[in-house]
């Protein structure tokens, strides 16, 4: 005999009530970018493997400007909820739209840097701000 774990139980709408108002705005805002990745689509980031080509979705966290090998390199830190992911413009110095706070699909092949996944020079496609 085995007991069903909680989350295959229908959740009630006093548990979801309870649920939101027990969670940090952290957590909230992270399923709800998790949501966002199912419902475009698109993989997790958490979720993705090395030499993958994938499409994924989230927020911009911060955007820096940082040379790599002595050529201008616009990196951004895209968090989909799951993870984080390093996305790289090589010979870019700015990008119009690209801005922390920024919701983004980028789609590429991930490789990994130092431990940490990275797109260099996705395709992408800019989310409209707030909710519309």
């Amino acid at each position: 005999m085995s007991a069903a774990p909680r989350s295959d139980k229908p959740v009630g709408r006093f548990r979801r009530m309870f649920d939101r108002l027990s969670s940090s705005q952290e957590d909230l805002e992270s399923e709800e970018l998790r949501e966002d990745a199912d419902t475009a689509g698109c993989t997790r980031i958490g979720d993705c493997q090395d030499r993958q080509v994938v499409s994924v979705t989230g927020t911009l966290r911060t955007v820096t400007l940082r040379p790599r090998a002595g050529v201008p390199a616009l990196e951004a830190e895209l968090f989909d909820g799951s993870a984080a992911l390093d996305v790289v413009w090589l010979g870019r110095r700015s990008i119009v739209g690209i801005e922390p706070g920024r919701k983004l699909i980028a789609s590429g092949r991930i490789s990994m840097s130092h431990g940490r996944r990275v797109l260099f020079n996705p395709k992408y496609e800019l989310r409209p701000l707030g909710r519309e």
